[in-house]
């Protein structure tokens, strides 16, 4: 299957706190990473649950959950709001 290498865009969070303020909810379950989360979980569905086939997948979304709270610590750190 051609699909099982992750895009690299996938690794890259989304600007949280747009992804925050543009909730009619304020929830603490907003993630700038669920569409990393989102194509883990459909390459798990492609291949029945075969973790092995998709390594790649939950590697970009540890990059990408990474990525956000290192971003979320440096506002933190700035005085910047983030939520």
């Amino acid at each position: 299957m051609s699909s099982d290498i992750p895009p690299p865009e996938i690794s890259v969070p989304q600007n949280y706190r747009e992804k925050f303020q543009g909730r009619e909810i304020v929830t603490k379950w907003a993630d700038p990473c669920e569409h990393a989360s989102k194509a883990s979980m459909d390459c798990l569905n492609r291949n029945d649950y075969d973790r092995d086939r998709c390594t790649d997948f939950f590697r970009a979304y540890r990059e990408c959950k990474a990525a956000w709270l290192e971003q979320r610590r440096e506002d933190r750190r700035a005085g910047r709001p983030t939520e």
